[in-house]
């Protein structure tokens, strides 16, 4: 194995903590009052969805940061969000994206696994968004595969044969590390090896999904440093 790529949103970053957060303070500064968890909740919801319509060919291609942007306008004021909120304030909320903060395993465990292998996100996320997240937060990474570069979202095959090609690879040879069992399901048909790092608190106190592994991953870490441990990094 010579590389691993990993989901961003919830397998290193805390999107969700990271959102209300950031957003609740700002918001409490102009005198807002928005339900910043529904509205991460629901913004998240909508994520898939929106996805969808351009897979399906309902809409033309767009980014992630178009996706969210037409997904705010669309829930927002069902959080409490102002309809004549200035431009200038709605583009902050949805580069907040951005501006996600690290899970506290994270950095340690990218900077220990990058001695010893190549190591990049595959992520739904635009290339901007990845390249000013990885900037803040200091992620360690040598590429950025954003599924922008593809003009296809995960799981698409495209998006993780695209990464591996791009890296002068063969399927084998690369890991894809996630919190969610859907995302390592697709590497896997596609000869990835694949990594399980659990995050129970991804989706708030309440998760009911991938709160552990659902197959016989190659490993399953309990956070990012374990699984550097456990690959001898």
């Amino acid at each position: 194995m010579k590389a691993i790529l990993f989901d961003v949103f919830g397998t290193v970053v805390d999107w969700r903590g990271s959102l209300i957060r950031e957003l609740s303070a700002w918001a409490q500064n102009r005198g807002l009052n928005v339900d910043w968890p529904g509205l991460a909740d629901a913004w998240r919801g909508a994520y898939m969805p929106s996805m969808n319509r351009v897979r399906r060919g309902e809409i033309p291609w767009m980014n992630l940061d178009d996706l969210q942007r037409q997904s705010l306008a669309e829930i927002g004021e069902k959080f409490g969000l102002p309809p004549n909120l200035a431009e200038a304030d709605r583009e902050h909320i949805v580069t907040a994206w951005h501006r996600l903060d690290p899970w506290p395993d994270a950095i340690e465990g990218l900077t220990r696994l990058r001695r010893h292998f190549t190591i990049a996100p595959l992520s739904n996320g635009n290339v901007a968004l990845l390249v000013n997240m990885a900037r803040r937060a200091g992620l360690p990474w040598d590429m950025v595969f954003a599924t922008e570069l593809f003009r296809h979202y995960k799981p698409d095959p495209e998006t993780y044969l695209g990464a591996v090609a791009l890296l002068g690879l063969k399927p084998h040879e690369t890991m894809m590390a996630a919190a969610h069992n859907g995302d390592l399901a697709a590497a896997r048909a596609l000869g990835l090896k694949t990594a399980f790092i659990p995050r129970p608190t991804e989706y708030g106190p309440g998760q009911t999904r991938d709160l552990q592994a659902e197959s016989d991953w190659d490993f399953v870490a309990g956070d990012i440093a374990d699984l550097a441990r456990q690959l001898g990094a």
